[in-house]
């Protein structure tokens, strides 16, 4: 495993920001790259940061380089999008199908992708349909390894970001004892522990992680 190269995809979200750590961290890793729209406040001797424009796909594809693990945490929110369900596609949808579909012609042989609860290609839901296209869509890459993580709720989100749902998440918190665990709220830090350590087993095939498969 030594010297392997990782690429983060959503590095500034809650989960991206907590597996760029964590990947910096291990020694398993040689080389973070990470894909931003704007600069970051990190340096470090394994961070490669590119700015890039992801509608860009020949700065898309040259950025997203040569490798062994692309890791998606990309991930916008209705209220950021303020509705525009065209831009939303083109964020959760486009960003990561189009990096599945650059790495595998880079030669990377894992991918490891945030979805979420309900994921289902087949969902009336836009959300959830969303989620389970782009699910969809990257199996049939044919990774060496595909891993999919489905978190419910995220706890530790600031107020400003999805505050609808920081407002479930604690009430979630509070009735945890009759929830069903997959639909448990969890923190950023471990989706991201979880993901990392999926990319370091290389279990071959399709993986798919709940709640309790994550905290594990």
């Amino acid at each position: 495993m030594n010297g392997q190269t990782a690429v983060v995809l959503g590095a500034t979200g809650l989960i991206g920001s907590s597996l760029v750590e964590q990947l910096l961290a291990d020694d398993a890793f040689s080389t973070v790259r990470v894909l931003v729209r704007k600069p970051i406040p990190i340096q470090h001797p394994k961070l490669e940061v590119f700015i890039t424009d992801f509608s860009d796909y020949e700065m898309y594809r040259k950025n997203l380089g040569t490798g062994d693990c692309i890791f998606s945490c990309i991930g916008t929110t209705n209220a950021n999008v303020k509705g525009n369900k065209l831009l939303y596609r083109s964020i959760d949808f486009d960003i990561p199908v189009n990096a599945a579909r650059f790495g595998k012609e880079a030669g990377f042989k894992q991918f490891l992708l945030v979805s979420a609860i309900g994921a289902d290609a087949r969902s009336r839901i836009f959300y959830s349909r969303l989620k389970g296209e782009v699910e969809e869509m990257i199996a049939g890459y044919k990774f060496k390894s595909f891993h999919v993580f489905r978190p419910s709720f995220l706890a530790g989100r600031k107020l400003n970001e999805r505050t609808g749902e920081t407002v479930l998440t604690t009430l979630f918190n509070i009735f945890s004892f009759l929830i069903p665990s997959k639909y448990k709220a969890i923190r950023g830090a471990t989706v991201a522990r979880a993901m990392l350590k999926a990319a370091k087993e290389e279990k071959e095939g399709l993986s798919v992680y709940y709640y309790n498969e994550m905290i594990a």
